[in-house]
């Protein structure tokens, strides 16, 4: 069984990973391991593969602590707020950046996942960095010189078979709307996207596999009391790893007959974080998917990714009133596969035209309007100050539909990069206002549709008001000749209804 050498290498990746790698501190300190799996309740014939990935460790820790004689999940907190203790587990993986000296730390990261979807990384002791000695197995594999320094043609070859298994997998880096989230899910693997209670939960077909978000805005909810809840709910689940930190926690065991974990961020108020969950005959398959998911996960992301996609059968956005006849321009994706289609507050609505090259939908609805249409008279400046207004999915607030904004910059071209990382659910088509509250054009959210790292388009764009008004003028729609008061009056939310 891997499970044990799994969390060492999540170890190297969260605890001992560089900054640049990723936007999310270290969350399993290595000293932590050797007290938790002595308490494992696990088959026999994976028990002495655990306490061998563990044994160099405490040999190391004793003489300058007691630690490994504390082995309840209650002491996580006493080995975080201790720096003595982790230090030595940081001293233990020191050998590391020699290994990947000179190597860029994204590559280092597909490495790193190259030799552990391989095999070569064991997590056996070996008196000295596990990651040495998986780089040297590797080697002996390929009957090449055994240095433990990885040549260029070498590096290269493990950069493409982590390439091969990215593509296998369907390995995407995106940007979970609900939560805010940025995360790494192997969606051949978890291909089934839904709501769930806090953030979204994708799945394999008969949830062999499972990931879930979850975000909690609750002021009387400490880290601590969250902390205790997760170990204990559901009931079936039964601890072998917690360790928690002044502002993050990590958790893993059995969850009946399941092997889970949760790791999870506090910042100004605000937990975020997301639950794997997976049959234990899945185990050789999800592991290594473990460690490009630990090396990907960023609650408050700083960088940005597309934004994942979720086929729901109720789905919100926004639309924008553009003529006094009830015309409505609005996200295209929105629209895609509705059988009923409603703008909130005017009734139904029917998609009469599109525009697939700008991403632009039109509907129109018809009876009684009571939003103003919006006069397209200004056009987007190629950077500056943003407000995007719109009415986020209900889920965000409680059930209400109020207007929300949010503060943003309008990059080079019409890259728009988002103040803080906050959950767009609901979002797209979205009305932007510049500086002095003029329209400028409208904002929509880009997809994942390609298994990629980087984003091939900005994860959210500004469609300017000049491309619009083409839009319109292709399909003779009068629009309002002077602009309106205050173009937050135009903004409605729009509903598509799927079977």
């Amino acid at each position: 069984m891997r499970w044990g050498p799994i969390l060492v290498m999540l170890a190297l990746l969260l605890g001992a990973g560089p900054a640049p790698a990723q936007d999310s501190p270290g969350i399993i300190p290595m000293a932590k391991e050797p007290d938790a799996k002595p308490a494992t309740v696990k088959p026999a014939e994976a028990k002495p593969t655990e306490a061998k990935a563990v044994t160099p460790k405490p040999a190391d820790v004793k003489p300058a602590t007691v630690k490994p004689t504390t082995v309840t999940p209650a002491a996580a907190k006493t080995v975080a707020a201790k720096p003595a203790t982790p230090k030595p587990a940081a001293a233990k993986v020191e050998p590391a950046p020699n290994v990947f000296a000179g190597i860029p730390p994204d590559e280092r990261l597909k490495i790193q996942a190259a030799l552990l979807w391989a095999g070569d990384y064991t997590g056996e002791p070996t008196g000295g960095d596990p990651m040495l000695a998986a780089i040297k197995n590797f080697q002996k594999r390929h009957k090449a010189k055994i240095t433990g320094e990885l040549t260029l043609a070498e590096r290269a070859e493990l950069v493409a078979a982590a390439k091969v298994h990215e593509d296998e997998f369907g390995w995407n880096v995106v940007v979970d709307p609900a939560t805010g989230i940025r995360i790494g899910l192997p969606t051949k693997l978890v291909p089934h996207a839904r709501d769930a209670a806090r953030g979204t939960r994708w799945s394999s077909a008969h949830d062999e596999v499972q990931v879930e978000t979850f975000r909690i805005k609750d002021p009387k909810l400490t880290l601590a009391a969250l902390f205790e809840q997760q170990k204990k709910e559901p009931a079936t689940r039964r601890i072998e790893t917690s360790v928690l930190h002044d502002d993050n926690f990590f958790i893993s065991g059995m969850q009946g007959l399941k092997l889970f974990s949760v790791r999870a961020k506090l910042r100004d108020g605000e937990v975020r974080g997301f639950t794997m969950l997976y049959d234990q005959m899945m185990e050789t398959i999800v592991a290594p998917v473990m460690v490009a998911m630990a090396s990907s996960f960023s609650p408050f992301p700083e960088r940005s990714a597309p934004y994942a996609a979720l086929a729901r059968s109720v789905e919100y956005g926004n639309g924008l009133v553009v003529s006094a006849q009830g015309h409505i321009v609005t996200d295209l994706k929105l629209t895609e596969g509705c059988q009923v289609i409603v703008a909130s507050g005017l009734g139904d609505a029917d998609r009469i035209a599109d525009d697939k090259d700008n991403g632009l939908a039109l509907l129109r609805v018809y009876g009684p309007r009571k939003a103003l249409p919006l006069a397209l008279t200004r056009d987007a400046p190629r950077t500056g100050e943003l407000t995007l207004v719109g009415i986020p999915d209900p889920k965000e607030q409680d059930g209400s539909r109020k207007l929300t904004e949010i503060k943003a910059r309008l990059a080079d071209g019409s890259a728009i990069e988002l103040r803080q990382p906050v959950p767009m659910a609901g979002f797209s088509g979205a009305a932007a206002l510049d500086a002095q509250g003029q329209f400028v054009g409208m904002m929509e959210m880009g997809n994942a549709v390609l298994a990629s790292v980087e984003a091939s388009a900005p994860p959210v764009r500004l469609i300017s008001a000049e491309t619009i008004r083409g839009f319109l003028a292709a399909h003779d729609v009068q629009t309002a000749p002077t602009q309106t008061g205050d173009a937050k009056a135009s903004v409605v939310q729009v509903i598509c209804v799927r079977k």
